[in-house]
């Protein structure tokens, strides 16, 4: 969503030298989905550093969401104002050029997705891209002060092309954007968040059976839980030997910024004794964690375990209590001799 919007930001995150050490490239990733419905559109936006999210956009509201307090910087209210209604005034030159000029009114509905990227490379500098695709295929993209088509983009993306590299001052409000404003965005956010992007979380893992995969087998399940950084290592051994038949599934995010992953093992019935489960983590300071195949599982399973068991005693003690009571409320019961 958002190209236009880094000029503002720019102007309200001053730029500054960072320390952080991150993995290369250092990244950040304005998105936007637009979806236009006859004379009715939805516009949904995001801003990424990496693969955290730090920005969003209230479709309802027409604000822009900070996830983060570092994300907002020293942005004053009014700062704020002038930059969400810079954000509808985009929308509506938006909506103008890709239903008006182009004439994609005729094709309703349409989805239209914007992405763009721009990425610090050590020793190479920054590299800025603008990627348009249109119902999920690849439409036009900006690289290098030019506007080009895609292969599959057909007459309507050489006519956008065309358009867009004419308007000489949107072109290089473009290029400033992607070679200059967005690495100074980078900068702030690298040293405003720089303890919340560097903190270490320790995973959590447990063990399970997954659904059959065959007559005379099991699915082994590792899942692993809980950790930050995303970077992590999982596998199956028996002893040292990692089990090469180990898959992983994708990395997915939690709900509070932490990363899952389950890794499983296709054995034969009675093989998986031995077996274990080894995660290393940069969090774990080089002490992996090992999860046995068989072996009572971890604190928090025993804990849950513990909670059950004194849920279950307090029901029992309750329902005996209250017959007590029910049976003492009789006419001549044993309890008033």
């Amino acid at each position: 969503m958002l190209f236009l919007l880094l000029p503002l930001l720019t102007a309200l995150f001053p730029g500054g030298d960072s320390d952080v050490g991150f993995e290369d490239p250092v990244s950040f990733h304005l998105l936007q989905t637009s979806t236009f419905n006859n004379h009715s559109w939805v516009h949904q936006g995001s801003g990424w550093f990496g693969e955290l999210q730090t920005h969003s956009w209230n479709r309802s509201s027409g604000t822009i969401i900070f996830l983060y307090p570092w994300s907002r910087g020293n942005m004053s209210n009014k700062e704020l104002m002038d930059l969400e209604r810079l954000v509808q005034l985009y929308f509506m030159n938006h909506q103008d050029f890709y239903i008006s000029q182009l004439m994609f009114k005729d094709e309703y509905p349409f989805d239209l997705q914007v992405a763009a990227d721009c990425e610090q490379h050590s020793g190479k500098g920054f590299l800025g891209l603008v990627q348009v695709a249109i119902q999920g295929y690849d439409f036009i993209s900006f690289q290098n002060e030019t506007w080009s088509p895609s292969p599959m983009g057909g007459r309507k993306a050489q006519k956008a092309c065309n358009l867009l590299n004419l308007n000489q001052v949107y072109t290089n409000r473009k290029h400033w954007l992607l070679s200059y404003a967005c690495p100074r965005l980078i900068s702030d956010l690298l040293d405003g968040g720089k303890a919340h992007l560097q903190r270490q979380v320790n995973p959590e893992a447990w063990l399970s059976s997954g659904p059959s995969p065959g007559p005379g087998h099991q699915l082994l399940v590792c899942h692993v839980s809980g950790f930050y950084p995303k970077p992590v290592w999982v596998m199956w051994m028996r002893g040292e030997q990692g089990q090469l038949g180990t898959q992983r599934g994708d990395i997915l995010l939690n709900a509070d910024g932490t990363w899952y992953l389950q890794a499983t093992l296709d054995v034969a019935a009675g093989e998986a004794a031995g077996l274990a489960c080894r995660v290393k983590h940069s969090s774990l300071g080089g002490q992996d964690l090992v999860l046995h195949w068989g072996a009572p599982q971890s604190a928090l399973g025993l804990i849950l375990f513990a909670v059950i068991v004194a849920l279950v005693l307090l029901t029992g003690l309750g329902f005996c209590f209250w017959k007590r009571w029910t049976h003492c409320e009789a006419p001549y019961s044993v309890c008033s001799l």
